[in-house]
């Protein structure tokens, strides 16, 4: 027999139970599986490891035209590992987090140095590399290599809070349900097991109205048996963001807008960005701001952007230069370069206020 304890009470599933149960869920997979870019062909470390990266906090939708745009452009690690800076984190625009970006290319310029171009096929040897942390070491082990790894993401805590209903809340049940998770942990099909599971999270085990009529799993699942799936996992309420406040400059000249490379510490660390004020606890009066230029700057608005951890409230001043006083403010100012619009190389916050570029304008500010 096997079991976790949950407020002193053992729930317990037979090992037979559980094998018959996996089973279950991976003939599901076979069938019903999703194709998704990183799934075709050979496991490759490299594109697994890519898209495992590419996946933390954001869709599938979302992050497999970068991924498929990565592989176009970089198709091993020693071509990304070779890869310019400031290319690579320009391509991650828009995908967010991008301290993941930086540390995309520290491992893979780590993983040329250290490991010959080839990524450890273990997963306490992964653990090592850059940037990754438990969840990614387990999943590249498993579905890279096949290893019988523990691979616990946000997906499956979902199913074994809901198997079990755990009741502890989250982050603090992260042990019980890694001991939960780890009861199904096999040899056979140890790459697949993972994926069976976040698909079957995706499709099925939705945080929102579960399909518990097509679940696979359904007659083992406590919460299902109580009508109370959607309980779980259960969360703590979450204190409100602090919010801050800022002022963006859009400087235009025809169809190039000003921008800079950020310092490589501290959020969007190396990417490129519009110059804008401090982000500050207090709103900004207009007297209160200094754009880096003397020009017609008008107001176009304002906007909210959510970061991890603050929540931005943004106006946005744009100012119209003609070629000459754009080529002589470039001049004197190094640290700005021109960027075309058509280009979409700014991170969302930035790219927000380039939209609202194009809004009529509500009133002048100074000239």
């Amino acid at each position: 027999m096997s079991g976790i304890i949950l407020k002193d009470k053992a729930v317990v599933l037979s090992q037979k139970k559980i094998w018959h149960l996996r089973d279950g869920l991976l003939a599901w997979y076979d069938a019903h599986g999703r194709k998704l870019p990183w799934r075709q062909g050979a496991r490759d470390p490299y594109r697994v490891w890519l898209s495992e990266v590419m996946l933390q906090q954001t869709t599938v939708p979302h992050a497999a035209p970068y991924y498929e745009k990565f592989l176009t452009l970089w198709p091993t690690v020693r071509d990304l590992a070779a890869a310019e800076d400031g290319r690579v984190m320009a391509e991650w625009a828009g995908l967010g987090y991008y301290a993941r970006a930086r540390k995309l290319l520290e491992c893979a310029r780590t993983v040329m140095r250290e490991h010959g171009g080839i990524f450890p096929a273990d997963e306490a040897e992964l653990l090592k590399l850059p940037g990754f942390g438990p969840y990614t070491s387990a999943a590249v082990a498993a579905i890279a290599f096949g290893q019988a790894a523990n691979v616990v993401d946000g997906n499956i805590e979902r199913i074994m809070t809901r198997l079990y209903a755990i009741e502890t809340p989250m982050p603090a049940a992260r042990p019980q349900v890694r001991e939960a998770a780890g009861q199904w942990v096999a040899e056979d099909r140890a790459g697949d097991w993972p994926q069976a599971l976040m698909d079957m999270a995706t499709l099925i085990c939705r945080p929102k109205s579960p399909v518990c009529a097509e679940c696979p799993l359904a007659s083992a699942c406590m919460a299902r048996a109580r009508g109370e799936q959607e309980r779980f996992p259960v969360k703590l309420a979450k204190a409100p963001k602090p919010r801050r406040y800022g002022v963006v400059f859009v400087m235009r000249a025809g169809d190039s807008v000003v921008v800079e490379r950020r310092a490589e510490k501290g959020l969007l660390g190396g990417m490129l960005g519009l110059p804008h004020t401090e982000w500050r606890s207090e709103p900004y009066r207009v007297e209160e701001v200094t754009p880096p230029l003397s020009a017609a700057f008008e107001t176009l608005g304002g906007y909210e952007h959510v970061f991890t951890h603050f929540a931005l409230t943004q106006e946005v001043w744009s100012a119209q230069l003609s070629d000459e006083a754009m080529s002589d403010f470039l001049r004197q100012n190094n640290r700005f370069q021109l960027m075309p619009l058509a280009e979409k190389a700014l991170p969302t916050v930035f790219a927000k206020a380039l939209k609202l570029s194009t809004a009529p304008v509500s009133r002048d500010l100074f000239g």
